[in-house]
C-alpha cells in the first residue's frame, strides 16, 4: 500500500514538474515574441516619423493628405505610448521580474497586434486614395540646405530697446506728453498700431528716458494690462511702483485680520496716495473699453491737477478714441525703408557694404523688408531665418515670402510671417515651439522650466559627450536667435534666463497647435470641450471645464491660475497612465489624499512640479514609485524630511525641495515650546469650532511645525541612500543639521552633481568637516549655496576654511553667514563667474586683493555687512572681467576707491 502511494506521488510530481516546465517555456516564448514585435513597431515608427517630416510642406496644400497625415500622427503617438509601456513595465525589470509580469506582456502583445492592424489600415487607405505624392514634389533639397546652415553658436540677444527707427517717434510722443507744465488735469495719450509694430518698444523707450520722464514726474509705473488681468494684483503692483513697497506692506499688514483684501481697500490707498503727486503711468496692451473704464475709475484720483500723464498702448483705434481725444492719439507707423534695411542687416550680423558688394543684394534686401511690411517683429523674424542661411540663398527665400506682406501690413500679414517662420523650423524645433502655446498671455517663461518639459517629453535628443540639458538650452537659443521668442531676463554672462512671446506670435502658435491637435487650452470662457487624442492639456484661469477627452493618451498637464479652480480638479487620476509632465507650480489648490495615493500609479512621469501646492505627507511615499522621474520640485511645501523611498528614483536629475516658513495659522519658529501647546490643542481641530475647509491646512501646519520646531531654516532632511541617485545634477536645499553624518558623506558621492544648496545653521563641527570633505569630492559642481541664516539670526561660516581643494569647475558661489577671514581657497576659484556674499563680515586686509585676482569674475554682490572695512578699494588692473557690482547695506564702509 505504501509503495503504491509513493509511486502515485512520484507520477503526480513528475506531471507537475513537466507542466511547470512547459508553462515556463510558454512564458519565455511569450516574452521573446513581445520583444520581436517591439522591434517591428520601432522600425515602423521610424518610417512613420520620416514620412511626417517629408509631408510637413505638402499637407498644407492637399486636404486629403492633411487628414491622412493626422491619422498617421495619431498612430505614431500610440506606438510611442506602447513602446513606453514596454520600457517601464517589462524592459526595465530583471528577467525574473519580467516573467512575473506576464499580465503586462499579454496586454502589450494585444496592443501591438492592434497597432499592426491599424498600420495596415492606414497603408490601405493611402493605396485607395493615392495620397503620397512623388518625393520630388516635396522640397527636401531646400529643407536639407536649410538645416545644414543652422548655427550652433549662442543666441544673438538683440535688445528691443536698441531697435532702429524709434528716435523720431520718441520725440513726437514726448511732444504730446509735454513734460514741462507742472499743473493741469491728467492727460491720457494713446499709442495705436497693429501687433508687432513696436508700440510697447516705443512706450518703453519713452518710459525709460530719465532726462524727460523721471526728472519731471515724482513717481512712475509700468502696468501690463493684457486681455485678462487680475484686478487686485494690478492695484497692488501700482501701489508698489507708485507709492513704494513699504506702503503696500503697511496696507496689507493693516488688512491682515480681514478675511479678504477687497479691491476697494487697494483703490482707496492708491487714489489717496496719488492725490498730491505728479505721476506717469503706462498701461501697456489695453484690449477693452471695460478694462479702461475700470482702471480709470478706480485707480486714479479725479481731481489731480499736477500735470500727470497716462500713456496707453493698444491695437484698437476705436478704444483709443474712447480713452482720449484725437489730438492725443499717436498712430505708430511702420519703419522707414532705410531703418528697416538697417534693422535686417543688424539681425543678420551683416554690414551695409554687403548691399554694394554682392550682386543684386540691395534690391533683394529692399524687397524683403517691404514684404515684411516694414514691421519690426516681422523683420526680426525674417532676420533670424536669414542669419542661418548663406547670402546666396536670400533670393530664393525672398520668393517664398507671401506677396500679401508687401501691400497689406496687417495682422494677417504678420500671421503669415510667423507661419512661414514656423514652417522653416527644423523638425526637432517645431514641437518645442508649439509647446510655448501652453503658457498664458504675457507669461514670463523660465528657460529651465521649459527645457525641463522638453526633455521629459523626449523632444530633446541627446548627443554624445553633451549634457542633455545643454542640448535643450541650444534648442532654446535657436528659437531666441530666430526671434520666435524674445529674451526678457539675461544674466551677466549673456545667457537668456527668461523669455516672453509677442501676443500676435502666441496667437499664431495657439492656432497652429489647435490645428495640429497638439495642445488643448481650457480657459475660463469655455464651458465644455469635446476633443480626442490631445496629448497636452493646459488650464488657464479658475474654472475647470468639462472635457470630453481620452485622458489615457494625455502626456502633460499644466495649470495657471490666481485662485483655486472650480470645481476642484484631480490631476493625479489613474486614467492618466501615460502622463509624463505634471506642473502645478502656478496652480492655487492643494493636493488631496486621493491625489497623493494616485501619483504613484503614474509610472511614466518624468517631470513633477508641485511646489507650493502640497500639504500631504503621504505624497512622499507615492512619489517614490515614479522610477522614470527626472525632475522633482517640492519647494515651499510642508515637507521637512524626505523618505528612503526617494532613493529609488534612480533616473532623477533635479531634486529641489524646501520648507515653508510662513505659517498662516501659527507662528512656532519664534518659540519652539509652542509645539507642546499646539499638540495639546490638536484635538480641537476636529471639532465644529474649526471650519472644515481650514482643517487640512491646520493639520499640515501642526505636523510641519512639530517636526521642525528645532530648525528654522528652509532646508530639508535627506534620507540614507541618497548616493544611489547617480544621475542627480541639482540638489537643494539640504538641512545639514537634521541630516545624518552618513548621508552628508553620501552627498560627496554624487559625481554628476552640478548645483548644491545647503542650510548649515545649528549643525555640529563634525558635520561641517564631513560636508567640507564631501564638497571637495564634487568634481562636477558648478554652483554652491551655503546659508547659515534662520528666521531669527545668522551663524558663522568660518568652518568653510577647512576646504583645501574647492571644486575645479565652480562658477557660482553664494554664502550667507560670517566668514571673518576669507578662506585661502577663494583664490583658487579660477572659473568663478558670480559671487554673492551676505553677512560675511570680511575685513580690509586681503579681501579685495583675493577677489580682484579672480580672472573670470563678472558679478560681485556684497550685501548686509558682507564687508566691514572702512575702505572698499578696487585697484587698477584688478577684476579684469567684472561687469556688475552690487553693494547694499555695508554700514562700516566710509569710502569707495
Amino acid at each position: 500500500m505504501a509503495e503504491t502511494v509513493v509511486s502515485t506521488a512520484r507520477v503526480l510530481l513528475g506531471s507537475a514538474i513537466s507542466k511547470a516546465s512547459s508553462a515556463a517555456a510558454d512564458e519565455a516564448s511569450l516574452l521573446l515574441g513581445v520583444q520581436k514585435e517591439i522591434w517591428y513597431i520601432k522600425d515602423e515608427l521610424k518610417t512613420i516619423q520620416a514620412f511626417l517630416r517629408a509631408a510637413e510642406v505638402e499637407k498644407k496644400k492637399d486636404e486629403l493628405l492633411k487628414v491622412w497625415a493626422e491619422q498617421v500622427q495619431d498612430l505614431s503617438y500610440d506606438i510611442e505610448d506602447c513602446l513606453d509601456e514596454f520600457k517601464v513595465h517589462v524592459r526595465s525589470q530583471s528577467l525574473s521580474r519580467q516573467l512575473l509580469k506576464l499580465g503586462d506582456c499579454h496586454r502589450i502583445a494585444i496592443r501591438i497586434r492592434n497597432l499592426k492592424s491599424r498600420v495596415e489600415e492606414v497603408s490601405n487607405r493611402n493605396t485607395r486614395y493615392s495620397l503620397i505624392k512623388p518625393i520630388s514634389s516635396i522640397s527636401t533639397d531646400e529643407r536639407d540646405s536649410y538645416m545644414e546652415d543652422i548655427r550652433n553658436q549662442s543666441a544673438n540677444n538683440t535688445d528691443e530697446s536698441e531697435l532702429v527707427g524709434f528716435a523720431t517717434p520718441k520725440k513726437e510722443l514726448l511732444k504730446l506728453i509735454d513734460v514741462s507744465p507742472d499743473d493741469g488735469s491728467t492727460k491720457v495719450i494713446c499709442v495705436v498700431g497693429m501687433g508687432g509694430l513696436g508700440k510697447t518698444t516705443l512706450a518703453r523707450k519713452t518710459y525709460e528716458s530719465k532726462e524727460d520722464i523721471s526728472r519731471y514726474f515724482s513717481c512712475c509705473a509700468w502696468v501690463t494690462v493684457s486681455q485678462s488681468f487680475d484686478r487686485k494684483e494690478i492695484l497692488k503692483d501700482m501701489i508698489r511702483q507708485l507709492l513704494g513697497a513699504d506702503s503696500l506692506d503697511k496696507l496689507l499688514k493693516e488688512l491682515q485680520g480681514k478675511l479678504l483684501v477687497q479691491v476697494q481697500h487697494l483703490s482707496d490707498c492708491l487714489v489717496q496716495g496719488l492725490k498730491e503727486k505728479r505721476y506717469f503711468v503706462v498701461l501697456d496692451d489695453l484690449w477693452s473699453i471695460e478694462a479702461w473704464n475700470w482702471i480709470n475709475d478706480i485707480a486714479f484720483p479725479k481731481n489731480n491737477n499736477r500735470g500727470s500723464c497716462i500713456l496707453v498702448t493698444t491695437r484698437d483705434a476705436g478704444l483709443a478714441e474712447s480713452c482720449t481725444s484725437q489730438p492725443l492719439i499717436y498712430h505708430l507707423e511702420p519703419l522707414q525703408i532705410y531703418d528697416a534695411v538697417d534693422l535686417l542687416l543688424r539681425k543678420t550680423s551683416k554690414r551695409q557694404q554687403v548691399l554694394e558688394t554682392v550682386e543684386n543684394m540691395k534690391h533683394i534686401v529692399t524687397k524683403l523688408v517691404k514684404k515684411c511690411g516694414c514691421l519690426p517683429l516681422a523683420i526680426l523674424t525674417v532676420g533670424g531665418i536669414l542669419a542661418t542661411k548663406k547670402i546666396a540663398q536670400w533670393g530664393k527665400f525672398l520668393e517664398e515670402l507671401p506677396s500679401e506682406l508687401e501691400s497689406n501690413p496687417s495682422l494677417e500679414a504678420m500671421r503669415r510671417m510667423v507661419t512661414l517662420s514656423y514652417d522653416h523650423l527644423p523638425s526637432h524645433l517645431k514641437p518645442c515651439f508649439l509647446y510655448l502655446s501652453i503658457f498664458p498671455e504675457d507669461f514670463e517663461i523660465r528657460r529651465r522650466r521649459l527645457v525641463g518639459w522638453w526633455i521629459a517629453e523626449g523632444l530633446v535628443k541627446a548627443r554624445d559627450g553633451v549634457n542633455i540639458e545643454e542640448v535643450g538650452n541650444s534648442y532654446f537659443n535657436e528659437l531666441i536667435n530666430r526671434s520666435m521668442i524674445q529674451p526678457s531676463t539675461i544674466n551677466v554672462e549673456g545667457a537668456v534666463k527668461k523669455c516672453t512671446i509677442h501676443d500676435i506670435v502666441r496667437d499664431i502658435i495657439v492656432s497652429i497647435s489647435r490645428e495640429e491637435k497638439f495642445v488643448l487650452l481650457n480657459k475660463d470662457n469655455v464651458t465644455n470641450v469635446e476633443e480626442e487624442n490631445i496629448r497636452h492639456v493646459a488650464f488657464h484661469g479658475n474654472k475647470c471645464s468639462e472635457i470630453g477627452l481620452n485622458w489615457s493618451s494625455v502626456r502633460s498637464i499644466s495649470v495657471f491660475g490666481d485662485r483655486p479652480m472650480e470645481p476642484a480638479p484631480s490631476f493625479c487620476s489613474q486614467q492618466l497612465r501615460m502622463l509624463r509632465v505634471l506642473d502645478l507650480e502656478d496652480a492655487r489648490f492643494k493636493i488631496t489624499e486621493k491625489d497623493a495615493n494616485n501619483i504613484g500609479a503614474l509610472h511614466h512621469m518624468k517631470y513633477l512640479n508641485i511646489s507650493g501646492t502640497s500639504y500631504n505627507f503621504a505624497l512622499l511615499r507615492s512619489i517614490g514609485k515614479l522610477r522614470c522621474l527626472q525632475t522633482l520640485d517640492l519647494r515651499e511645501t510642508n515637507i521637512s524630511a524626505l523618505t528612503t523611498d526617494m532613493t529609488e528614483l534612480r533616473n532623477l536629475r533635479s531634486l529641489r525641495c524646501s520648507k515653508r516658513l510662513d505659517y498662516g495659522y501659527f507662528n512656532l519658529m519664534d518659540n519652539p515650546k509652542g509645539c507642546l501647546t499646539i499638540t495639546m490643542c490638536f484635538p480641537m481641530i476636529f471639532t465644529p469650532l474649526v471650519n472644515f475647509s481650514d482643517r487640512a491646512n491646520l493639520i499640515a501646519e501642526v505636523r510641519m511645525a512639530c517636526s521642525t520646531c528645532w530648525s528654522d531654516t528652509k532646508g530639508v532632511r535627506m534620507p540614507r541612500g541618497i548616493n544611489h541617485l547617480k544621475k542627480l545634477q541639482v540638489l537643494e536645499v539640504v538641512d545639514i543639521k537634521g541630516t545624518t553624518r552618513k548621508v552628508i558623506k553620501e552627498v560627496g558621492e554624487l559625481s554628476q552633481l552640478r548645483k548644491l544648496s545647503v542650510t548649515s545653521k545649528g549643525a555640529t563641527k563634525d558635520k561641517y568637516m564631513i560636508l567640507c570633505a564631501a564638497i571637495e569630492k564634487l568634481s562636477s559642481l558648478q554652483s554652491l549655496h551655503v546659508d547659515a541664516e534662520g528666521s531669527s539670526d545668522v551663524e558663522s561660516l568660518e568652518w568653510l576654511a577647512f576646504i583645501s581643494s574647492p571644486p575645479p569647475l565652480l562658477r557660482s558661489l553664494k554664502l550667507n553667514g560670517s566668514l571673518a577671514d576669507m578662506p585661502n581657497w577663494f583664490g583658487n576659484l579660477k572659473q568663478l563667474v558670480k559671487m554673492h556674499l551676505s553677512r560675511s563680515k570680511l575685513k580690509e586686509d586681503k579681501t579685495m586683493e583675493i577677489l580682484g585676482a579672480l580672472p573670470n569674475l563678472m558679478l560681485l554682490r556684497l550685501y548686509r555687512n558682507a564687508y566691514v572695512g572702512e575702505k572698499l578699494v578696487f585697484r587698477r588692473g584688478a577684476f579684469p572681467k567684472l561687469k556688475e557690482v552690487d553693494i547694499y547695506f555695508l554700514k562700516q564702509v566710509r569710502e569707495k576707491i
